[in-house]
This record gives structure tokens, sequence and C-alpha cells, in this order.
């Protein structure tokens, strides 16, 4: 019997390593391709219903890094052609941020917790997975993709909470929700508390709904994308991909200036091309320049293209977001400024160049843009452009500037097609919802090979996508819109919030500690064992224990040691 009970204690851990990994990779179902956006108010509940049974603080811990390495490997599973082997050791590492949650989970909602610990859990588990999701976010550790409030971009209340207070308040109301049914499943004691709290996220969604404000529209904008589709790689891929996005852009010229009914009939103010759409740089290939120039004369609309090439005048590689009008270049030039890690630069090159050799990564570092640039629309006085380029547009905080500073319309020229056949073209077109609602501006999503989509100010879509297997150009007509929103002119106001959430409980516990090691009644500078200080002559290592019982006195012997006999 012995054996077996121990085989069995050996085997738990193992079974648990599995669910961690398994739990922590749930979530994915939520972003696209799936896009079960529902799915993401339960995701975490099996995740969190192990870390609260966790016999210790160090198997919580293990369990929380193997969920995070799941949860990052199963969201960026894509990368998996690119990256290779070192996509597991980047799970790895980026799943070390889910220990300080893992442990916050543990000690809230572990074991049998109350009502007023089933409080803190409400408003702290939500703030610790932000703390996870911001460190991450940090550009040197893959940026901002995969927040679990992405997840809900196609949810129109969701989006108008993005709008109070971005994509962090969203992610801090999902996993609320997440909380509150793990305590409804695990604690009679906390029903109370838990429901209250999934009613009052409904509330604030609610209030939020009713009373935010709104982006009013104040015009429109005709937007041609361009998406020329896959081109198969060759020495001349580059030249073209150009001819194709040529050919598609000549088309436009044929349609009508006045509305017809359909998009697809109007002839564009803007015509916008993908990431890398121009192979060459334009000063070093003055012939491309005048075949642009040409064709924004024959579209009688100007041309924002992309450059990923070597500038002439400049040393290194550029991603370039270039305006061109019927004369030329016009001046209108936005370097990219937030590069890849690895698919554009490698970190810390002389440490892990040897990434190139497992995977796709860049054998040579972009050289990032040094601020972020608006344009202004020739022949639209009232237009200003906010270029961003590619996993620009993962950033809450690139968004918002360029709105603050004035821009009218984001636009995010994008190359998904090393992963065309996964999900992260879809992934990447579903963050301009975000940040369309975010900003109360549209933005336009230019996809090289797709998926291309177009969001109105209040993050709701405009027109159909264009899809993977799409080769044409299509015209939107984006509406224009006045008026800021809460998350432009207060920022991260929730993640202040949660952040100081924890700050207080960290300082609250910290002192109970504290208290705790001291004796009652002893000051802080005496020493431990000075019993001036304990307590009615308590020594103070015994002042917060527990009495124990009393030890029972030895029986009376006789000279001879032995036994006396009891008095009668």
């Amino acid at each position: 019997m012995m054996p077996m009970v121990s085989a069995v204690r050996k085997r738990v851990p193992g079974w648990r390593a599995a669910a961690a990994v398994t739990s922590g990779a749930l979530p994915c179902l939520a972003f696209p391709a799936p896009a079960l956006w529902w799915f993401a108010y339960v995701a975490l509940v099996p995740w969190i219903l192990l870390l609260r049974s966790a016999p210790t603080g160090r198997r919580a811990a293990l369990e929380g890094w193997l969920g995070g390495a799941g949860f990052v490997f199963a969201v960026h599973h894509w990368l998996l052609p690119s990256l290779h082997v070192f996509l597991f050791v980047l799970a790895a590492l980026l799943g070390l941020l889910w220990i300080p949650w893992a442990l916050l989970v543990r000690e809230l909602l572990g074991g049998r917790p109350g009502g007023a610990r089933a409080v803190a859990a409400l408003v702290l588990v939500p703030a610790g997975w932000l703390l996870s999701e911001l460190a991450r976010s940090w550009q040197g550790l893959g940026g901002p993709w995969g927040l679990l409030g992405a997840s809900q971009w196609q949810v129109a209340p969701a989006l108008r909470l993005a709008s109070v207070g971005g994509v962090w308040l969203v992610g801090l109301l999902v996993v609320a929700v997440n909380c509150a049914v793990a305590l409804l499943l695990t604690a009679p004691g906390a029903r109370v508390p838990a429901l209250a709290g999934v009613t009052g996220c409904a509330v604030l969604t609610g209030v939020v709904w009713l009373w935010a404000p709104r982006p009013e529209v104040s015009g429109v904008l005709r937007v041609a994308v361009v998406q020329p589709g896959p081109v198969e790689d060759g020495p001349d891929s580059a030249e073209r991909r150009f001819a194709v996005g040529e050919q598609l852009t000549a088309a436009l010229a044929g349609a009508p200036t006045a509305p017809t009914g359909t998009s697809a009939g109007l002839r564009p103010d803007l015509v916008v091309w993908g990431e890398s759409s121009v192979g060459e740089d334009l000063t070093a290939r003055p012939d491309l320049a005048r075949r642009l120039a040409a064709l924004s004369a024959r579209v009688g609309a100007p041309l924002l293209v992309n450059v990923d090439a070597r500038a002439a005048d400049r040393p290194g590689i550029r991603k370039s977001a270039v305006l061109v009008g019927p004369a030329g270049p016009t001046g209108d030039r936005y370097d990219k400024m937030r590069l890849v890690p690895f698919g554009e630069y490698v970190p810390a090159r002389e440490l892990l160049g040897w990434a190139t050799s497992v995977g796709k990564a860049a054998d040579e570092n972009r050289v990032p843009g040094d601020a972020p640039v608006l344009m202004d629309l020739p022949g639209r006085a009232d237009v200003r452009l906010g270029p961003l380029v590619c996993f620009e547009s993962a950033f809450p905080d690139m968004s918002r500037r360029l709105v603050r500073d004035g821009a009218a319309v984001l636009i995010d020229q994008s190359a998904t097609s090393t992963f065309q056949d996964g999900w992260a073209p879809a992934q990447h077109a579903s963050l301009s919802a975000l940040r369309a609602a975010e900003t109360g501006r549209p933005e336009v999503h230019a996809a090289l090979t797709g998926v291309s989509a177009v969001h109105g100010p209040s993050g709701e879509r405009i027109g159909s996508a264009l899809s993977t297997s799409a080769r044409t150009a299509r015209v939107y007509e984006v509406p224009l819109a006045r008026g800021t929103t809460l998350y432009v002119r207060f920022g991260d106001w929730a993640v202040g919030a949660a952040l100081a959430a924890l700050a207080a409980y960290c300082t609250v516990a910290g002192a109970r500690s504290v208290r705790l090691r001291r004796p009652l009644g002893r000051p802080l500078g005496a020493p431990a064992g000075d019993p001036a200080g304990a307590p009615l002559g308590e020594s103070s290592g015994e002042s917060l224990r527990t009495p124990g019982p009393e030890p029972s006195a030895r029986p009376a012997r006789t000279v001879r040691g032995s036994a006396a006999r009891r008095a009668r």
C-alpha cells in the first residue's frame, strides 16, 4: 500500500505541470482566428483553480511559470516556422512574468476565502494579471501582442470600455469575471461578493455604454486599400510586387467621383499600399518615384506607400511610410520607430545572434525612426494622417499620441506574408478595432497580403475585410469624427489604479508581516531576547504563540527511587 501511495505522489507533480501548461494555453482560443470572444470570460478559470490548490507557494510559482509559458506559446504559435526552437526559449522566459500573479491567486483564493478576501481577490487578481501584461508589453519583450482585453475587438460594449480606459480596462474586467466564476465554483462563503463582482462589471459596462462620450461623425474620407497578395519569392520579387500594386492602383482611375451606393465604385481621396510595398529607396530609384507620381496623377489622389530599403542618403535599412503626389514625394516621411524583435532586429545581437542560425531572424538590424509624424493630406485641409507601420498598431500609446497631436485618420501599413496561413494576419487586423475605439478616430489597416480591414471611430468594421487570398484594390468610405475619448484625454489611468491597488496591498501585507514578527508591546528597537518589552513576563518568542498544554507534574518518589504510594 505504501509503495502505491508513494508512486501516486510522484505522479501528481507531473500531472499538475501538464495541467498548468494546458490551462495557460486555453485563452488563445478567444483571439483570432478562432475568435471565441465569449470564451475569454471563463478561459482562466481552470488555471485559477489549479493555482489556488497548489500545496506550497513554490508549487504555485512553478505552475504560474508553466502556464505563462503555455499562454505565450499558444498565442504566438504562428512564429514557430520562423523562430523554430527559439520560440520555446522565449515562451519560457516570458512565462516567468506570471509568477507574481500565480502567488497572488494562491494567497487570495486558496483555502476557503471569506467575504473580505473574495472582495480583495476581485480587485487584486485582475491587477496582478495586468502587471504581467504590462511587463511583457515592453518592446524588447515582444510588445503588447495578445493582451487579454484585445480578444474583445468585435464586442461593441467592450469597445466602449476601451474608449474610456483603453484595452487595459477591458482586460481588467475580463479577469475579474474569471475570478468571480472561480469563487462561485469553489467558495460557498464568497458567493455573494462573487455575484456582486459580476453585477458590478455589468453595471460599469452599462454606465459606460450610456454615458461615455461618443465620437461625432464629421465627414467622410474615401480611402483605397491596395492588396497585391502573395508574390513568389525570388530575386525580382520586390519589382513584381510593385508592378502588381501599380496595376491594381491604375484600375482605380476609371472609378467615378460621385457616390454610386457602393464603396467599390468610388474614386479615392487617398490610396494606401501595405508595408514593404516598395523595395528600393525612391532617391536611389527615381524611376520608381516617377511611376508613383504618374499613378497619383492618373488616379487623382496621393499614394501612401511603404519603402523597405537601405536609404541612399543615410546609413542602415529603414521601413518608411512615404506620401507621393502627382509631383513626386511630398517630403512627408515616417520611419518606423518600434521594430519587431528578431524579425527586424536581434536584441543583444552579441549574445543572441545565434538565433539567426536556427530561425528566420533578421540578418541585419533595421534602423528605428526618431519621432512620430503627422502628414497633411493634399486637397483635404481638414485631414491629417497618422501613419503607423505594422507591429506599432499593437501599442496603444502610439495611436493615442498621434490623435492628441491632431491625426484625423490612423493608417497602419502591414505585412504578415511570412505567416500567411496562420492566425497572425487576423490577429493583427483585429488590433485596429481597439486602436480606433480607444482614440475615437478611424483606422485603416492595409496589409500587403491580407488581412486588410477598416474600422470606424467607434471600432466598428467598415465594409468587408480583404482576406489573405484576395488580390485587389478596394475603396472604403471612412467616417471622420470629432471629439475626444476619455482614454485620449486621461490615458492609462486604469493601469495606474491597478498598480496603486497592488502597492496598497503590498504595503498592508508588509506592515502585517512586521507586526507579526515583533512581539506585542515591545519597542521596535528592543533586543529579541529582552523581556523588558514582553507583556507580563513572557519572553519575546512566546508572546504570539498559542499556549500549549501544561506539562504534567512528575510523580513523587521515595528515597530509593520507587514511586510513592498515593495517600488514602
